[in-house]
């Protein structure tokens, strides 16, 4: 229809920074996120009405949901709500609440009990969100933690923990990025410069000793003091904002026994079941069989497995019969039907700037600075910035590492001696995890949201503030280790400025 072209230009960015734009206006994340879509399926087609509606929905929608990966995390969210009411319907949850408070006096404990679980729990960002948010949340809503504090801490335990994990779904998936190198010795060289990643978690424990918030997060905080929280999983404002389910009577023979084996079933499945994928069972060994693991399979294989063990476990031990466990699948399922509707559509979403080429429009950008510079002590702050504004704009950071990790390497070839391309691609990889942190369409931040009961966008506009905060420190940090080049000295001076950065803010919000 018209005679212009859209793809690899910066009108390639344009759903995903509408779809962002609108669900911060508004506040409503599925109309936003559709206006989005339908904006990609118009550019790609030239404003083509059947072209548009054939490119959002069979290229787009039917696409995704055709898409194995995809497929296997939603079967494994489906099994996750089911253990969830599984665990509460048994009364392990009320159980587990009641020992805990006992046992987490303060506010304090409450919150380094949610952190220390998130990075005991990084074997995959999915898993972490959904499980430290079924724990934690009767803690945190007994000493009045909002629940937006709450997914805050989920979402900066989940993918900033995994990327400094060795083992871990997101070691294997950037070790297969790194062609012409040992990937896996790579990605541990670098962790000591994942500034963003390790400031964040210095950060959290920042603020829950300093005892302050700021900016949105402070409001609500000062809101969830007066907020009538209901019982473990009774959420007055319900699953990212939907409208609360009623809840199944609990079993009142549940001890925290009925919560602590299916946690501990789904971690040592899901392990299992991901090495099974990278072949340990067939003679890899287990760091080879982690790092070519098919997290998707073997998640599912994990969780159906826990699932099965947790169902014989309960009618065992007379806590709940066969038919209420049946029947927890499909309130299960119920459960995270927000939760998948909001994955698809930014699935969608991502798709249209996927045949737009937003991701070759913005690394043709860094192989152009990368190319004319001269500065190349530049090129760690560089990439840290152009790897969160993609990933902010495409809602993923596997992606933004499927992109930039192959220029980098290109741009100072695969020497392992190179400092500061080890330097660079640790930038790109915390780069990546910023942007999916802060981006409304990413994953991880809507898992983080149905982790905690959270309304999607007050958990996007409260965390925000928080991760620009850790953002704009490690973008210190790597103007600094591009010319001192030296971990031993960059780090330590992160972790003071990060410290100092929220002391001056604690003085101000005063």
């Amino acid at each position: 229809m018209f005679d212009i072209t859209f793809i690899d230009t910066y009108w390639s960015l344009l759903p995903a920074l509408i779809a962002i734009a609108l669900a911060l206006i508004t506040k409503e994340v599925y109309s936003s996120l559709f206006i989005g879509i339908l904006v990609g399926g118009m550019l790609y087609s030239n404003f083509s009405f059947t072209g548009t509606i054939e490119h959002v929905f069979k290229d787009g929608m039917i696409a995704q949901l055709s898409d194995s990966w995809n497929v296997g995390i939603l079967i494994f969210l489906v099994v996750l709500g089911t253990m969830v009411m599984l665990m509460n319907r048994a009364g392990g949850s009320a159980a587990f609440g009641k020992w805990a408070v006992a046992h987490v006096k303060t506010k304090a404990g409450a919150q380094v009990s949610t952190i220390i679980l998130g990075m005991l729990i990084f074997i995959d960002d999915y898993f972490n969100c959904l499980t430290v948010g079924s724990v934690m949340r009767p803690v945190t809503d007994k000493h009045k933690i909002s629940r937006e504090k709450l997914a805050y801490l989920i979402d900066a335990t989940a993918a900033p923990v995994c990327i400094i994990a060795p083992i871990s779904s997101w070691a294997a998936a950037v070790t297969g990025f790194v062609d012409g190198a040992n990937g896996l010795t790579l990605f541990v060289r670098a962790i000591p410069y994942n500034f963003y990643a390790l400031l964040t978690i210095v950060m959290m424990f920042g603020l829950t000793f300093m005892n302050f918030d700021y900016g949105a997060m402070k409001k609500a905080e000062e809101h969830s003091q007066v907020k009538d929280f209901k019982n473990a999983f009774g959420d007055s404002e319900g699953l990212l904002g939907a409208v609360d389910q009623p809840h199944p009577p609990t079993s009142v023979k549940g001890r925290v026994i009925h919560l602590i084996f299916p946690i501990a079933s789904l971690i040592v499945c899901c392990v299992i079941g991901m090495i099974y994928t990278g072949g340990f069972f067939s003679g890899e060994n287990f760091v080879d069989a982690f790092s070519g693991s098919d997290a998707s399979v073997g998640l599912v294989y994990g969780s159906v497995a826990a699932l099965i063990l947790t169902v014989i476990f309960f009618m065992a031990t007379r806590v709940l019969g066969f038919i209420e466990c049946m029947n927890s699948i499909p309130e299960g399922f119920k459960s995270m039907v927000p939760a998948i509707l909001v994955l698809t559509l930014a699935w969608t979403l991502k798709s249209m700037t996927d045949s737009l080429g937003a991701a070759n429009y913005v690394a043709g950008i860094f192989e152009n600075f990368a190319d004319g510079s001269a500065v190349m002590s530049f090129i760690p702050a560089v990439v840290f910035i152009i790897g969160a504004f993609l990933a902010f704009a495409t809602g993923t950071s596997w992606g933004t590492f499927g992109i930039l990790i192959p220029i980098v390497v290109n741009v100072f070839g695969s020497n392992m001696g190179n400092e500061l391309m080890i330097i660079s691609i640790s930038a790109c990889m915390a780069g990546a995890v910023c942007g999916d942190h802060c981006s409304p369409i990413s994953d991880t931040t809507i898992m983080a949201s149905a982790g905690a009961q959270c309304d999607h966008i007050k958990h996007v506009s409260t965390q925000l503030p928080y991760a620009m905060t850790a953002a704009a420190v490690s973008f210190a940090a790597y103007i600094i280790s591009g010319f001192i080049r030296n971990w031993l000295i960059c780090l330590p001076l992160g972790i003071v400025i990060m410290l100092g950065t929220l002391f001056v803010i604690k003085q101000k919000a005063k």
